[in-house]
């Protein structure tokens, strides 16, 4: 009876692992899904001398988080888990916030914000997920140097318009 109890341990610590896989990566679409939510709005509301250019790189971004959302979709499904789209709880798996902002600086302020705590989590992520799985670490990977980009762009619109009012 002992040893039955020993051969069930690594596959109970096996199945424990790819729960939390799927856990984290679910956080990870409600960040990427909260984020395209931001950026589409802050793409719609946009205003003032700069708003033209300012609103087509927040729909650029919001575009490439949805397409991380997917990537991360279909990286649950092939660990058989569910993803979670479900609005309901969907703040509380993020790892951003949803912050609308009032003015266009405001709204690059709190996406610069969202995307400095994205490169934050995701490099846990990936610290997580190490050699234990391979293949999602190298999809977020891919997803965290996209989001340095996307805060790097953020940062680089504060000072462009900062220079400017």
């Amino acid at each position: 009876m002992l040893e039955s109890t020993s051969n069930k341990e690594p596959l109970q610590r096996a199945t424990k692992r790819l729960e939390t896989s799927i856990r984290v990566l679910n956080e990870a679409l409600a960040t990427e899904i909260v984020c395209v939510l931001r950026y589409r709005r802050h793409h719609f509301m946009a205003n003032g001398i700069h708003a033209q250019a300012v609103a087509a790189e927040f729909l650029e971004h919001a575009n490439e988080e949805q397409g991380h959302a997917d990537q991360i979709a279909e990286r649950i499904i092939q660990l058989n888990g569910e993803p979670n789209f479900s609005p309901e709880g969907l703040l509380m798996r993020s790892h951003s916030e949803y912050v609308e902002g009032k003015t266009l600086i405001d709204m690059i302020k709190e996406d610069l914000v969202a995307e400095r705590i994205a490169v934050e989590s995701y490099s846990e992520i990936i610290r997580y997920f190490g050699d234990r799985d391979p293949t999602s670490r190298r999809l977020m990977e891919e997803i965290l140097a996209k989001e340095e980009e996307h805060a790097d762009d953020m940062k680089t619109l504060i000072e462009r318009i900062g220079k400017e009012a």
